[in-house]
This record gives C-alpha cells, structure tokens and sequence, in this order.
C-alpha cells in the first residue's frame, strides 16, 4: 500500500490517529521543514526553493511542494508570463507552524555533535547499524 493510502482500511475510531500520525509525517519530513520555513517570509519560486533548501533534488522538491500543496499547507500561484512563473506562500495553517518549524531546527542544530557523538559511541559498543 502507497504511502498515502496507508490508512484507508483503519476502523472509524482510529481514523483520527491515523490523520494526525499522516499530517506529523507530512510536516515532519525531511524536505518539508526548510520548504515551510522558506515560504512562511513571503512568495517564494522553484529555483529559490531549490537554492534554499540544500541536498534537495528537483523532483523530490516537486512531489514536496505538490504534497504540501495537496495537504493545504502551500498555496502555488501561477502568474501568466511567458515562461509562466510560480510562486509558493505558506498557508495560515502552515504560518502557524512556522515558530515550532523554527525551534525543532534550532533544538537539531544545537545538538547536532551530541548526536553524533551518542551515534558513535553506540555503535562502538552495539556495532555499525546494518544499512
């Protein structure tokens, strides 16, 4: 079952938990946090998205912006130029994440050595993860 339907045959009383669990996943992925922070300051293009947020390919930006589009959190405006320029806004939904987006960042960069130093102590003692 796709990612997106993974929760379709849930009963009724846990579909609830299910859309919460989805809308964490959605705003919580790898590419979502720097695109929602981007577009939380105003319009923002493709290309400048692209610049912004580092590491990331053409098209997972693609199927990012589409899914956070889908999910109510972007907005894309088309504007009728030749060749057509897009913008991205982040919605009132996702403006309103935007001071929690800008924590948890802030929380991973100030613990990014500790990490990396618990990672590698605990695979000192436990063995490299298998991959």
């Amino acid at each position: 079952m796709s990612q997106g339907n993974r929760c379709v045959s849930v009963q009724a009383d846990q579909a609830r938990a299910c859309t919460v669990r989805e809308a964490l996943d959605r705003v919580g992925g790898k590419w979502s946090i720097g695109i929602l922070i981007a577009a939380s300051q105003g319009p923002i293009r493709f290309t400048e998205l692209e610049r912004q947020v580092e590491g990331i390919s053409r098209r997972m930006l693609t199927l990012t912006l589409r899914n956070l589009e889908r999910d109510g959190l972007l907005h894309r405006r088309v504007h009728p130029t030749v060749p057509p320029r897009v913008e991205y806004t982040a919605t009132p939904m996702a403006r309103e994440l935007y001071e929690s987006l800008v924590a948890l960042t802030r929380w991973a960069e100030r613990h990014r050595e500790g990490i990396s130093a618990a990672r590698a102590a605990y695979d000192r003692e436990h063995g490299a993860p298998v991959g």
